[in-house]
């Protein structure tokens, strides 16, 4: 087996009332660069050793032996990967998701499994349960996406999508999903759920025409998890203050938090700068969407 690398980007869901069904893909990304080895090994950034396991429980190998069982294999070829991680772990941005789409490419780059793209969504979303994240991060761009455990559709937009800049706005902390799940209720309102449906609904139809002023208001919109995750967020209405001061289209928690994300047309240094200054506690970074979605690359023989 030769040397290859796989590359997956960061992704955001949600972006307000499409919960659970809407994902963008973003210009962050996890890289594994794979080389035959003695036995499986995961070399992982000292910062990120306190979450990302060495060894077999590393959630890539995990999956990758998942794929390899679905397919008849008991066994991987023994593989030394060095991961490189430039999304942040428990914030809101697919990072776990990433590492399940590396876990799928890697079994089909080992045992050379000839998956389609679709291929990869089907077994992402058995492993993941929802398609939000995972389907832009195997197709790039938006997804909009509903699987219900035996069928999986979806629309993906890729077109028009820049000119945009997805400012996400990070936090130090973690906040794992589970806890933010925890706080949805089991049950709404008839009639809420009716609103809540036409916001998703209108959301849909702005992001297809490529009207980013009415996405925007859609995003904002959000009743569906929104209004109670926000508690989870310290200073979540300064965040918000802030970016509405300087003009962006529209906002919403990314995932289940705790980063979030808001869209902009007009972008400057300026106003990254001014950001940083009242968010001084936070990451901002501006990002634009990432088209292509997974890849890899076969590393040329020296």
């Amino acid at each position: 087996m030769s040397g290859f690398q796989i590359r997956v980007p960061a992704t955001s869901a949600n972006l307000g009332p499409g919960f659970d069904s809407v994902g963008i893909a973003l210009s962050k990304f996890v890289t594994l660069d794979c080389q035959p080895g003695e036995d499986w090994f995961f070399s992982v950034p000292v910062e990120d050793q306190p979450y990302i396991p060495s060894g077999k429980s590393n959630l890539i190998y995990k999956t990758a032996l998942q794929t390899a069982e679905a397919f008849g294999y008991e066994t991987l070829p023994p593989t030394h990967v060095e991961l490189t991680n430039d999304v942040p772990i428990a914030r809101g941005l697919g990072s776990s998701s990433t590492a399940v789409v590396g876990g799928i490419e890697l079994a089909d780059q080992l045992l050379n499994l000839k998956l389609t793209k679709y291929d990869k969504f089907k077994i992402a979303c058995e492993i993941e349960g929802h398609p939000d994240n995972v389907g832009p991060a195997i197709y790039g761009g938006i997804m909009v996406s509903n699987y219900d455990g035996d069928h999986l559709d979806y629309v993906h937009f890729t077109e028009g999508l820049d000119g945009l800049t997805w400012l996400a706005i990070v936090p130090s902390y973690h906040l794992e999903t589970e806890k933010a799940r925890g706080l949805l209720p089991t049950e709404i309102d008839y009639k809420q759920a009716v609103n809540n449906s036409g916001s998703a609904n209108v959301l849909i139809a702005a992001l297809a025409t490529k009207d980013w002023v009415l996405a925007g208001k859609m995003m904002k919109s959000d009743r569906w998890h929104q209004p109670y995750r926000q508690a989870l967020i310290p200073g979540f209405s300064d965040v918000t203050e802030a970016l509405e001061y300087e003009g962006s289209l529209g906002h919403y928690i990314s995932g289940a938090g705790p980063t979030m994300v808001a869209v902009f047309d007009e972008w400057s240094a300026a106003k990254e700068s001014r950001l940083k200054g009242v968010l001084p506690s936070y990451l901002v970074e501006p990002l634009q969407v990432h088209l292509t979605g997974a890849e890899t690359f076969q590393k040329k023989m020296c």
